[in-house]
């Protein structure tokens, strides 16, 4: 047995002897993070949501109340966290669990 024959991984799903690191990045875009809205939904960048409860924003002295429209989310890697932009509070980062999707 060589040296080549140890970087070669059978992938079960294919079928196919695929090289290690093929079958690795393979894998790795599989499990990429789901972010779930707070009724199940899947979430994608540029999607809306609603919130589902008044939100006290820290640092903005403002609050964002049940209902409020937040225009084109941005995914950030966190299954529990989305990137958001509103009116007069910049960086604005909401947990998942407080929104539906729209």
């Amino acid at each position: 047995m060589s040296a080549t024959d140890d970087e070669y991984v059978f992938d079960e799903e294919s079928g196919e002897w695929l090289p290690a690191a093929e079958l690795a990045a393979k894998r790795a875009a599989t499990d990429a993070v789901e972010v779930r809205d707070s009724v199940g939904n899947l979430l994608a960048d540029g999607d809306q949501v609603t919130l589902i409860k008044d939100l006290d924003v820290k640092g903005a002295g403002q609050t964002l109340k049940r209902g409020t429209l937040i225009k084109s989310i941005r995914l950030t890697g966190d299954a529990q966290e989305i990137d958001c932009k509103f009116d007069g509070i910049k960086g604005l980062v909401l947990r998942a669990e407080f929104v539906r999707k729209r």
